[in-house]
């Protein structure tokens, strides 16, 4: 299937929107109520925050954003949750999830979360779904164990090449600044440090099956700035890593779950209709 792109304008996010704006909206929700089924659980890799709700397969996994908590998706939790199970977790140091001095790239990651399905007897095949940094974790969990994966959505996804060359953090003015400051923000630092060896792991592993449905949602930058035309260009190298998906433009800023749930759902059940065909 040719990529599907959708002409509808673009609010302009900030400058390293993945990185910013997912940490903003995760201080602002820090102090929400948590999500429905929400408790701590322990597995061989440490002790994670988790919201487990609904029935029904496949189960839907939500990975959210650098720094984001899982109250980032509430509003697609609880809609999704009325027809599959949904599954949604902090990764730690994030809310009740607790600090590991384990290292924060991508495959230690996935590590953690296949560790923690199966610990919540969650069985594969999944739906992931995956926003900004956490859509580049979920890419890497698709191509290394696409048997456990039955479809994909990326909403706004960190390119495995984002902070590499033209992109890199010097090169994004007042955004270098908030990831120099590792004791404000530790757990965001301690990922950041891991994306480009992510990015890497995912052009090193294989190209997804396809037949895997995959819908890819779209924030382009509209503030017109080099970095701006930069981070859009990686947008649109999605088409070639994934010619089969689904990609769409959102009316929104780069914070998609919580300014655009819907955009979310309806991607979500397009990917399980397809999955049930």
């Amino acid at each position: 299937m040719n990529p599907l792109f959708s002409q509808a304008p673009v609010r302009a996010g900030w400058p390293l929107r993945a990185v910013t704006g997912a940490v903003a909206f995760s201080l602002l929700l820090a102090g929400c109520a948590s999500l429905p089924g929400s408790e701590v659980y322990r597995t061989d890799t440490g002790r994670f925050e988790a919201s487990v709700a609904g029935a029904g397969a496949p189960t839907i996994v939500l990975e959210a954003g650098m720094g984001a908590h899982k109250e980032y998706w509430r509003d697609v939790f609880v809609a999704m949750s009325s027809t599959n199970t949904v599954f949604a977790y902090n990764r730690p140091g994030i809310g009740r999830s607790a600090e590991t001095t384990r290292p924060r790239d991508g495959a230690t990651i996935v590590a953690e979360l296949r560790a923690l399905l199966r610990s919540r007897n969650l069985q594969p095949p999944y739906i992931l779904v995956g926003h900004s940094v956490g859509g580049l974790y979920m890419q890497l969990y698709a191509r290394r164990y696409p048997s456990e994966v039955a479809g994909l959505v990326l909403v706004d996804p960190t390119h495995p090449t984002q902070f590499e060359g033209e992109g890199a953090i010097e090169n994004r003015g007042l955004a270098s600044a908030l990831i120099a400051t590792q004791g404000l923000f530790g757990p965001v630092k301690a990922e950041f440090d891991g994306v480009e060896p992510t990015g890497r792991a995912v052009l090193a592993a294989p190209g997804l099956p396809a037949d895997m449905p995959v819908v890819i949602l779209i924030a382009p930058n509209r503030s017109g700035t080099a970095i701006g035309a930069f981070d859009n260009a990686k947008r649109a190298d999605f088409a070639r890593l994934y010619p089969h998906a689904v990609i769409r433009e959102v009316q929104s800023g780069h914070n998609i779950p919580v300014q655009r749930p819907d955009a979310v759902v309806q991607a979500i059940r397009e990917v399980l209709s397809r999955t049930r065909r």
